[in-house]
């Protein structure tokens, strides 16, 4: 089966819906995204923050990275059809960041380490970068390249922090944008998507995990 086949958009929404659609879903987003980074925080605790209410229990970097998460959302919505550029996902990251990652916005260079994997990244090479990016927008099928856009920027842990919330970001990005949907992981799901996660970091091959995303991860 061809990847255009495998891949098809599951809906074919107009910008302005999908967007709405984002709207609806944000604070399920938010809460999702930040349990992936093992932010725990439960989804009427992030609603409450959300909302611009404190909430006991929960750590200030805890509460930080809820807030910047919605602003990283209002950036990304505000500028849905701006090019998927570096410096857009830099911006992307800044807001995602700002009070919880070390230099955010600023591509990383020291190395950095993942748990659960001997693997470790590469250095970002800025003009490498680039032209993978573009390679990536290039995809002619959207829901495809979201999912490969996910892949990306996980993969290529261009920042300190926050690669996954930037991956999620950046796929729903593309998907909002072409009016196919969200994207994001569902907790229960987590234990299986770091399994095929490790393994796509080690070997650099996607497709099972790309399969996975297709079939739990849009909505």
């Amino acid at each position: 089966m061809a990847d255009e086949e495998m891949f098809a958009p599951k809906y074919h929404m107009t910008l302005q819906d999908n967007i709405l659609w984002a709207k609806r879903n944000l604070v399920d987003s938010i809460w999702k995204s930040a349990n992936l980074e093992g932010i725990s925080v439960t989804y009427p605790d992030t609603q409450v923050i959300c909302e611009g209410m404190s909430v006991s229990g929960h750590t200030i970097d805890e509460i930080n990275a809820v807030n910047d998460l919605k602003h990283a959302w209002q950036y990304l919505l505000e500028n849905i059809e701006q090019p998927m550029t570096l410096d857009f996902m830099k911006q992307l990251h800044l807001h995602l960041g700002k009070f919880t990652v070390i230099n955010a916005g600023s591509i990383r260079w020291h190395d950095v380490y993942i748990g659960g994997t001997d693997w470790v990244p590469a250095l970002p090479d800025i003009p490498k970068m680039e032209k993978e990016l573009h390679t990536v927008t290039e995809i002619a099928n959207p829901m495809e390249r979201a999912l490969e856009m996910f892949l990306f920027c996980t993969r290529g842990q261009f920042f300190y922090d926050g690669n996954k919330r930037l991956a999620t970001l950046m796929a729903n990005k593309v998907m909002i944008e072409n009016g196919i949907g969200i994207f994001s992981i569902p907790l229960k799901y987590h234990g299986d998507f770091y399994q095929m996660l490790i393994r796509f970091y080690e070997t650099g091959v996607g497709k099972e995990l790309k399969a996975f995303l297709y079939k739990n991860c849009v909505g």
